[in-house]
């Protein structure tokens, strides 16, 4: 008689039983540090869009950006005051890393300026894609609220 060679049944479901658990523990994590990532991109992004604010009102002497896709273009790019070039195509498209981005200014020229501007980025999927929703004004602070939409009543960024 032939010895057989191979796993038993038995062998091969307890590894099945194994990889499960660990699967079980891992997962969760996965999801966890993807919002993490996801929320400190959307902060970049707000800090982005502060800063491109700043050179935008510097560079074209009409006060900030009332739009997103003022302070963006797409590829190739030519700076002008309607496609400033400051930003990426896709944050300018307001939709990057899993948050949607959104401004509201109102349009100024050289004799009126815009001086104000407000900027919101709330995840797609609360608890999915991200948790915090987080605000700038042209103060430059960025504000978060934990659970909602943040607004100006917010704690600051810490």
């Amino acid at each position: 008689m032939r010895k057989q060679k191979g796993f038993s049944l038995i062998e091969l479901l307890i590894v099945v039983a194994i990889i499960l658990i660990i699967a079980a523990i891992a997962i969760p994590n996965l999801l966890r540090s993807r919002m993490a990532a996801n929320e400190a991109s959307a902060v970049g992004s707000v800090r982005t869009i502060n800063t491109s604010q700043v050179t935008y009102a510097s560079t074209y002497g009409v006060g900030f950006a009332d739009t997103l896709g003022k302070l963006g273009g797409a590829a190739p790019c030519t700076a002008s005051a309607t496609t400033s070039c400051l930003i990426d195509s896709v944050l300018s498209g307001g939709t990057k890393s899993g948050y949607t981005f959104t401004m509201a200014g109102t349009a100024g020229s050289t004799s009126s300026p815009n001086n104000t501007y407000q900027v919101t980025g709330n995840p797609v999927a609360r608890g999915s894609s991200g948790q915090s929703g987080f605000f700038s004004d042209e103060s430059g602070v960025i504000r978060k609220n934990p659970t909602a939409n943040a607004t100006s009543a917010d704690a600051p960024l810490q």
